[in-house]
């Protein structure tokens, strides 16, 4: 199992199919995301390209995992997702294959986003679409926000600013 209680032995699947480290984030701060394009929540993909944007230069990075956990608000698949991220709302970010994110199937990286004994902070598992974990430049989980938390908000931004100002 991991014991090294980072996000960097993970593999996960891009929309296209393609194989892909979570190592090759090392050195960056992350917000993953799992998200949904039926959602209350969906304009938020819009304030989290901003985000972003706002920080990319500095080491940030966002990404998204589709489920279709919560409510079934994640009818497409694949590129449909894809497309409809960027063309609503403009998303160029990194969005992975549609997974589940709770329960027994659970991915194994948002199991280990979940679960205290495995990241070694803190137990929390998305309650709905757009719960966010951060990610420090050393791949472990520092914190988490529910759903309703914006990603423009200043608890957010504050937190990025913090990590991206402690680069090793």
């Amino acid at each position: 199992m991991n014991s090294t209680k980072t996000i960097y032995p993970f593999k996960v699947k891009l929309l296209n199919g393609k194989e892909k480290t979570l190592s090759d984030y090392k050195g960056k701060v992350l917000l993953i995301v799992n998200t949904a394009s039926g959602c209350g929540f969906t304009p938020q993909l819009k304030d989290l390209q901003a985000l972003r944007d706002e920080y990319a230069d500095q080491g940030f990075e966002v990404l998204g995992f589709p489920s279709n956990d919560f409510g079934k608000q994640e009818p497409l698949e694949g590129n449909a997702i894809n497309e409809f991220c960027e063309v609503n709302f403009g998303v160029q970010f990194p969005m992975f294959d549609k997974i589940m994110v709770r329960g027994n199937q659970a991915n194994p990286l948002f199991k280990f986003l979940s679960e205290k004994k495995l990241n070694g902070h803190f137990n929390s598992s998305p309650r709905w679409n757009f719960h966010k974990y951060l990610i420090n430049q050393d791949g472990e989980a520092v914190d988490y926000f529910y759903s309703f938390t914006k990603p423009n908000s200043s608890k957010i931004k504050k937190k990025i600013q913090r990590l991206l100002n402690t680069k090793k």
